[in-house]
């Protein structure tokens, strides 16, 4: 890339925060916090939880914001696009502690679980992890998370921080339910973890060397995880997994909160990794093609019309026994009435709300609207986007026209996502023949 490219990329930055999927809501603080008790790097947030990073943060130029009822960095002293970029050509940390984990205990514990979701927990190999939905009875998406079988008994969900305290009592009226049928399950939440997002193509070169030659990286493949200890020292145990929501590779490392810091700059003493923050978090998540909850999904959507269908699994299939299976089922042999699709588009972007028609004329009709949006720092700032639109519009190809500040603004419908995805799968074995 040009050093031209990258300055006018750089000077742009701020356009991103005008066009992404976090609602500017969450992230514009409260103008009424008085400014007396307002740290220097702190955008006049509300009240709200610190990680235990937050001085770390601080003192790091991070640049803090309220998100989910959190104070948390936004972006560093690097602009939004510098620290996306990086992420995708080098190493960056994210601390993503705010999300909730819990773990799922007892001898019934995937029984209960897959009352709740929509994938096959009972054929998920050990020490593996999935995307999965917690979906309703109407089959509307509750929360999309990440469900880790482990072999120490217990299964290990991360979910979103802005669905903490609706997951956490569906959680508690089911457990409930299930232990007056008997199940033997019980549900701890992981209040004293930290949670690390170690992502880029450079991430595994900065952790190998803080994990014991047992744990060979090179043999660690997307969505599997391990308990080890970092820095081959006990009193630092850790769950790593191999994954992370940029599209790149990278590690997602639960830890305790008192060894957060710790560990965050043995990887910082590397050289390679830098920290980010939310703003190219959800950049990258966008050219990934990845939902944000509240967003591009919510309790409205099924799984079906969030194109998400690969998260139901065969056997579930069969079975039909999730929450909704019945609607969702039905949409999956006759079709939904809409479908998330990628747009690219040029010119203004595609703000979140926005409408799209069918055409310019005055006799065209609503179809659809605008989810997320943002300028693709990967693809030279072309304005990407996710949407719904009548499923007969959905097609890849078709140009659809977006009403952006009472400008039309024409669009293309892409295929997602928008930058190659980079993780680290096992190896494909050859079939015999």
């Amino acid at each position: 890339m040009s050093s031209f490219l990258t300055r006018n990329l750089i000077n742009r930055g701020r356009l991103i925060f005008q066009c992404r999927g976090i609602a500017l809501s969450s992230l514009k603080g409260n103008n009424k916090t008085k400014e007396v008790s307002t740290p220097p790097n702190t955008a006049n947030v509300q009240a709200s939880k610190k990680t235990a990073l937050y001085d770390f943060h601080l003192n790091n130029s991070g640049r803090m914001v309220n998100f989910c009822g959190w104070t948390l960095p936004v972006q560093y002293s690097a602009s939004v696009i510098q620290s996306h970029l990086y992420t995708r050509s080098n190493a960056s940390i994210f601390d993503v502690s705010h999300m909730l984990q819990i773990h799922v205990k007892g001898s019934d514990r995937i029984r209960f679980f897959e009352k709740l979701i929509v994938s096959d927990l009972e054929n998920l190999p050990e020490n593996s992890a999935c995307l999965t939905l917690y979906t309703n009875d109407r089959g509307g998406i509750l929360d999309d998370l990440i469900v880790t079988k482990t072999s120490e008994g217990y299964l290990f969900v991360v979910s979103n921080a802005g669905r903490a305290i609706q997951d956490l009592a569906h959680l508690q009226s089911q457990l409930e339910k299930a232990k007056r049928q008997g199940l033997d399950v019980d549900i701890e939440v992981l209040s004293n973890q930290a949670l690390l997002a170690l992502q880029g193509p450079r991430s595994a070169e900065v952790l190998q060397p803080y994990l014991p030659s047992s744990l060979d990286l090179s043999k660690f493949y997307f969505m599997q995880t391990r308990l080890t200890n970092f820095d081959n020292d006990s009193s630092i145990p850790c769950r790593i997994n191999r994954s992370g929501y940029t599209g790149e590779d990278g590690f997602e490392i639960s830890i305790s909160n008192v060894n957060a810091e710790r560990v965050l700059k043995s990887l910082l003493s590397s050289g390679i990794a830098q920290m980010a923050g939310l703003g190219a978090r959800d950049s990258l998540r966008l050219e990934a093609g990845l939902c944000l909850y509240g967003n591009d999904i919510d309790e409205q959507t099924t799984p079906v019309e969030a194109d998400l269908t690969w998260t139901i699994g065969k056997r579930r299939r069969q079975l039909a026994d999730f929450p909704g299976a019945k609607i969702i089922l039905e949409q999956l042999e006759k079709g939904a009435p809409r479908k998330r699709i990628g747009i690219k588009s040029s010119g203004s972007c595609p703000r979140s709300g926005a409408e799209i028609r069918n055409d310019r004329d005055d006799k065209s009709r609503v179809i659809g609207k605008v989810t997320s949006g943002c300028p693709s720092p990967s693809l030279k700032l072309i304005n990407i986007g996710m949407a719904y639109v009548e499923t007969p519009f959905a097609k890849v190809g078709n140009k659809v026209n977006i009403n952006i500040r009472n400008r039309t603004v024409e669009a293309e419908i892409v295929k997602m996502p928008f930058v190659p995805a980079q993780y680290y799968k096992a190896p494909i074995s050859k079939k015999k023949k």
